[in-house]
């Protein structure tokens, strides 16, 4: 599942393609997703200007002039792809092709939703599980009432919609207090951070040196203050974050950018998807043990346990 640091990526190909231009026409190829598509979506949809492509936590936010707000949640496979239609050229990965026409992009078995712009542009949203989602709400409120059990944003982004709480390790400390869950369950839950998945915090924690199963309150000292370990693993998912994003994601299946570009933060990994592999160590140098994998709330967690504590 696309994580934040992939839905970020996309975000800002879409902010970069889409802002301020105008969306004249739209199809929809078929009547659901994961939800069913919102009612009368192509007349709604047709004619509105784009004002702003922002993200809250894993959702696309885009803002349109008529003060109408677009969600797009991109699921399990779910992915936005650009295509300079206007040029016979295609800025996406299709069918293994590398010259789309406009009458050709889109039209491929799992592209469900096709926008295009005044400019000649045309943007594909392709999913082949149809876990993922889209939303056309009349009002920014709706929005927000919908998303006020997300927790903060881990990075004060610019791209990240507007007065959106941004994560402090105080936060986390007040999170965690009392919590006997273990880390990794508690970092996955989005009313504590919103954004990290499964992929980061395995990462973060390994980067932190701490083990997915400890318990979450022994980060927090007495009036719910943050621990040194506490600040450290704070640190840790921050930067983790930080350099996912700056990479351009983590392609393991189906995620690739609006350009068709791979993310190359699996180059990166240290102990995700690494099971019975040497564990490269917090510093860079195999530690001598090999890395293990566990399951936790139905999630694949890895780790080493001499690293890990």
């Amino acid at each position: 599942m696309p994580e934040l640091p992939e839905v970020e990526t996309v975000r800002r190909g879409l902010a970069e393609a889409w802002t301020g231009r105008r969306i004249v026409s739209v199809e929809q190829r078929r009547p659901d997703l994961r939800f069913p598509f919102p009612e009368e979506l192509e007349a709604r949809l047709t004619g509105s200007i784009v004002l702003a492509v922002q993200r809250r936590a894993k959702h696309l936010v885009v803002q349109l002039d008529d003060g109408q707000v677009m969600l797009s949640h991109l699921g399990m496979s779910g992915r936005w792809t650009l295509h300079r239609a206007s040029e016979g050229e295609t800025l996406g990965v299709y069918h293994r092709t590398v010259n789309a026409t406009e009458a050709e992009a889109g039209v491929g078995k799992h592209d469900h939703l096709v926008l295009r712009f005044d400019d000649g542009h045309v943007a594909v949203y392709t999913d082949p599980r149809r876990f993922g989602w889209v939303e056309l709400h009349r009002r920014m409120a709706d929005v927000l009432s919908g998303m006020a059990h997300l927790g903060p944003e881990p990075l004060a982004l610019e791209g990240v919609m507007d007065d959106a709480p941004v994560w402090s390790p105080e936060a986390f400390a007040r999170a965690l207090a009392g919590r006997r869950t273990p880390l990794k369950t508690a970092l996955l839950d989005q009313r504590i951070v919103a954004g990290l998945g499964n992929i980061y915090v395995c990462e973060a924690l390994h980067r932190a040196g701490l083990s997915p199963r400890r318990r979450s309150e022994t980060l927090v000292r007495g009036a719910e203050q943050p621990t040194e370990r506490l600040e450290a693993l704070w640190t840790a998912c921050c930067e983790v974050l930080e350099e996912a994003i700056e990479s351009g994601g983590s392609t393991l299946s189906d995620f690739r950018g609006v350009e068709g570009e791979l993310g190359y933060f699996p180059h990166s990994f240290r102990v995700y998807d690494r099971e019975d592999q040497p564990c490269q160590g917090r510093n860079g140098a195999f530690c001598g043990h090999i890395v293990q994998r566990i399951t936790q709330s139905g999630r694949s967690t890895f780790f080493c346990s001499a690293c890990q504590r």
